[in-house]
């Protein structure tokens, strides 16, 4: 299998993982834990992961001028991305969370362009158009995202929790060529969690663990195993043999997965608008694959 083929491999794998986390993040905010305490968790569950991981098999040692930019990754990769995410699905839906995650590949790539000079193609705008196509007949067919009330904010702040996420993978990509993928992560972990740590420890310090289930500690644990560390490790992994666009172009993936989930659990059926943005959706990636 070529590079590029278990890129796009790994890529649909993280799709999966995120489509299925924003319910059971959902779940667990505000009943269980606040988006604070989730965050501290999640974070620190992560960061001794990848440690850990990261010492056992890979013992690769960073130049001391990479820790500057592994900082401001772990700060906008880590930290701020997924603060702002929970704190946002807390007033938010997980459906209006995955639509506004679609303009993803767009201020990826508008980023790519300023900051690392990438070329903008016209294949490629054209296959990020028919996949956003896809979407609009989607939120058309009855995913409405809402500005009412408290959404208003949540929705506010998954859109800033996206653009850092697509600052992140354009800033990561120079340095997935130069080290391993759990090495960066390690780093980017750690200064995540120094950067959160402030605002997240006293949350923590409240938290009533005997009343959490144990099914929410199965959440929990799929958030911390396969959500940060599986998830990251596969998006790390592709940006080595793709580029930043076509990594965030994955997104367009999720509300096609939540539309699935849903026909699978009967909470939906297959039509044919779906099928049809399915297709376009698809369309899409394949196009960006091809661009140069």
């Amino acid at each position: 299998m070529k590079n590029t083929q278990k890129a796009h491999l790994a890529l649909l794998s993280t799709t999966l993982i995120f489509g299925v986390a924003y319910n059971i993040v959902k779940s667990l905010m505000p009943v269980m834990l606040s988006p604070m305490q989730l965050i501290f968790i999640r974070m620190l569950g992560g960061m001794l992961i990848f440690w850990l991981f990261q010492r056992l098999f890979v013992p690769e040692k960073v130049e001391r001028k990479d820790l500057m930019m592994l900082a401001i990754c772990g700060v906008f990769g880590f930290a701020m991305n997924q603060a702002l995410f929970y704190a946002g699905l807390n007033l938010s839906t997980p459906v209006d969370a995955s639509l506004i995650h679609v303009l993803n590949p767009i201020v990826v790539m508008v980023f790519a362009s300023l900051i690392m000079g990438e070329k903008v193609t016209w294949t490629k705008a054209g296959g990020i158009a028919l996949g956003a196509s896809g979407v609009f007949i989607l939120i058309l067919y009855g995913r409405v995202v809402s500005f009412n009330g408290s959404h208003a904010l949540g929705n506010m702040l998954i859109f800033l929790n996206m653009v850092c996420y697509a600052l992140y993978l354009v800033l990561i990509k120079p340095l997935v060529g130069k080290y391993h993928t759990t090495t960066i992560l390690k780093w980017v972990s750690f200064f995540g969690f120094i950067f959160v740590f402030p605002f997240s420890v006293k949350p923590a310090m409240e938290i009533n663990f005997a009343a959490i289930t144990f099914t929410a500690w199965l959440g929990i644990a799929y958030i911390i195993v396969l959500n940060t560390f599986v998830a990251y490790l596969l998006i790390n992994f592709a940006l080595k043999s793709v580029s930043a666009t076509v990594v965030s172009y994955y997104s367009y993936l999720q509300p096609v997965i939540a539309a699935i989930m849903s026909v699978t659990i009967g909470q939906g059926g297959i039509t044919g608008p779906k099928i049809f943005a399915a297709l376009l959706i698809f369309s899409g990636v394949y196009v960006v694959n091809k661009s140069k």
